[in-house]
């Protein structure tokens, strides 16, 4: 198969993403929230977890946890009794812990604006603060999880398996004032068509555009 053109490719990602806009024309997190430091917490805790698991566990964290300053004040074995039934808990609360310190040290209990600021927190990498960016303060980003990178490949729109640089890619696709949108769409799409082991490319209206489809 002929190398496609960058103009093309472009034009194709222009084709998906009306598509998406059709089919997922309310997408945004699934994760529950209220708060910027709500967010930041069940963002931490979604890694390698399911916003489900991570939904039924946090009504009782936040209750106990309301902010930064409750759980800086809290153990990491305490936090653990609130997450046991998500994946990787026991780092993951030391994470939370560490991260609501340096919340109240330097930020004075509240979530940063500043990208590098979030990035700078424990337990925080660039999907984590992509996705508090974009859905608390509205910076433009595309976070890069298992659903999006792989949906990347097999649109054809990146070949890389590092995040960052599967975020790149994407971003040269799309303007700035629809990253949130795609983000939050491809893993909808992830979840329900373009599945791991599963895709259902028979049934996906992505089928047209997708180099992978053509193959299956």
């Amino acid at each position: 198969m002929p190398r496609e053109r960058k103009g093309d490719r472009v034009e194709r990602a222009g084709r998906v993403l009306a598509r998406l806009e059709e089919l997922y024309p309310e997408a945004a997190s699934e994760l529950d929230f209220r708060s910027p430091f709500q967010l930041l917490v069940a963002t931490i805790l979604s890694a390698q977890a399911t916003d489900a698991s991570v939904n039924a566990a946090t009504p009782a964290l936040f209750g106990a946890y309301p902010d930064a300053r409750a759980l800086a004040a809290a153990t990491p074995e305490e936090v653990q009794a609130y997450i046991r039934t998500i994946g990787l808990y026991r780092n993951k609360a030391k994470n939370l812990v560490a991260a609501a310190r340096k919340l109240v040290e330097e930020h004075g209990g509240e979530v940063p604006e500043d990208f590098d600021a979030l990035l700078a927190l424990p337990g925080v990498g660039r999907k984590t603060a992509n996705v508090v960016a974009s859905n608390a303060f509205g910076r433009p980003g595309i976070a890069v999880d298992t659903h999006v990178g792989r949906l990347a490949r097999r649109l054809g729109f990146s070949r890389h398996e590092d995040p960052n640089k599967v975020e790149a890619d994407l971003e040269k696709l799309w303007p700035p004032d629809r990253w949130i949108f795609v983000h939050h769409a491809l893993i909808l799409h992830g979840r329900r068509v373009c599945t791991a082991r599963s895709p259902d490319c028979p049934a996906c209206p992505l089928a047209p555009d997708c180099p992978s489809a053509r193959l299956a």
